[in-house]
């Protein structure tokens, strides 16, 4: 707690309020307003965009800045250096793994790379063509089911537990939604391939068929997973949050977010970016495009340009273009039609005196939808991916909140309806 304090005093009224001003390791201090319904009155923050809802130590950011921060360490170094699932160890338990450590996780997670016979009958009551996110957020509420008796939220080993098979299942999970969706067989997971290899492999390999992945798009997948792997206290985040204040099951908890994020101004902003691609259609139709970007009666919105947090650059979109290009030139596709309108577009951005003085900067969304579509991953796939790389974050933060004493979440609100009346008669 800082020496700052703030007095708050009702308008006509002479008494008042003192509010203590909490310190932050990093970004702003906050301050305490749980004694303000004594004034009779609530805070109001549609939207909470002023109102830390709970206190982390998991993923800090300053959007003014550009800086995200997992643990401490800058998203971009993590990216280099590290991996996905180290990157996973990172954000569960707060410190990098120790080379044996690392090792002992990765063969945990691999322990859980299967799932059950029952969720192939599961998948089998969806229509093909069925939308991935729906079958995906059905497929892990019904783990809640699976592993009812062994999930125990207040039991620190069964949290573990729990984290160790949404992390190993849910890329296994992922892929046969898609093979549904395309109504392709399903292809069963590797112990002898990485994280990354074992997704692709899943996606678009063939049962009894020798795994053939290229490093590059495996590296380039594993980025995907490990720039997505947590955000702070997102939509998706909180309502997992809030979901498991209530002592909910975690399946369902992170069921919950699932919903949150295919919501698209969260995390369908990817499929965005092709739509918005395939509706210019051509390079010659760029200019008139732009024109309606900068016109504020036209609709038409450019998509994944710029950021609600960042007002300066996403940091995680640096990396993600250089895997974007690293993509591109491995398949090829570096006259794809669509993906030069993408290259057009960034460079447009990049030096037009309009989107640099608004700051509209290429975003991940930009990029990963770009690299997922020259990988071959249909855009009704993409928030999918999203959330197999978020389910680390949204579990993370979800044991952090078991691990400390919580109250479960109830937000109030500004009552605007009728005041007291009679029923008629």
């Amino acid at each position: 707690m800082s020496n700052k304090k703030y007095h708050l005093s009702e308008e006509g009224s002479e008494t008042s309020i003192e509010l203590p001003v909490l310190s932050s390791t990093l970004g702003q201090d906050v301050i305490d307003i749980a004694r303000v319904p004594e004034t009779g009155c609530f805070t109001f923050d549609p939207g909470f965009g002023a109102t830390a809802s709970c206190e982390s130590a998991i993923t800090f950011i300053d959007g003014g800045k550009g800086v995200l921060l997992h643990r401490g360490y800058p998203i971009e170094q993590l990216a280099d250096k590290s991996d996905f699932l180290e990157t996973c160890y990172l954000l569960i338990n707060g410190e990098l793994p120790s080379p044996s450590e690392k090792e002992a996780f990765e063969s945990t997670i691999k322990a859980h790379n299967h799932v059950e016979n029952s969720v192939e009958q599961f998948m089998s009551g969806f229509s093909q063509g069925a939308h991935p996110m729906a079958m995906l957020c059905s497929l892990v509420a019904a783990m809640s089911a699976t592993y009812h008796e062994t999930t125990d939220v207040s039991n620190a080993d069964d949290r573990i537990l729990t984290i160790h098979r949404l992390i190993a299942k849910m890329p296994i999970l992922a892929a046969m939604c898609h093979k549904h969706f395309t109504g392709q067989p399903y292809v069963a997971p590797s112990d002898d391939l990485s994280y990354s290899e074992n997704f692709l492999n899943m996606m678009f390999g063939a049962p009894d068929k020798e795994a053939d992945i290229s490093p590059v798009l495996a590296k380039a997948m594993d980025v995907i997973f490990l720039l997505h792997a947590d955000h702070e206290q997102n939509a998706s985040t909180s309502t997992v949050r809030l979901s498991g204040s209530s002592g909910a099951n975690p399946y369902a908890c992170i069921a919950s977010g699932i919903a949150a994020l295919w919501g698209p101004a969260h995390g369908g902003a990817n499929q965005a970016v092709l739509e918005m691609l395939e509706e210019i259609g051509d390079e010659k139709h760029i200019d008139e495009f732009i024109l309606r970007a900068k016109d504020k009666e036209d609709s038409f919105r450019l998509m994944g340009f710029g950021h609600r947090v960042y007002k300066n650059f996403d940091p995680r979109a640096k990396v993600m273009k250089e895997s974007c290009d690293e993509v591109l030139k491995e398949l090829g596709l570096e006259n794809d039609p669509l993906l030069k309108i993408a290259k057009r577009l960034e460079q447009i951005a990049l030096e037009d005196e309009y989107f640099v003085e608004k700051k509209l900067y290429p975003n991940v969304d930009f990029y990963s939808g770009i690299i997922m579509k020259a990988i071959g991953i249909s855009p009704e796939m993409f928030t999918v991916i999203f959330a197999t790389g978020r389910t680390v974050g949204w579990i993370s933060h979800w044991n952090e909140m078991l691990s400390n004493p919580y109250r479960i979440g109830r937000p109030r609100q500004r009552y605007t309806g009728y005041t007291k009346r009679d029923y008629p008669g």
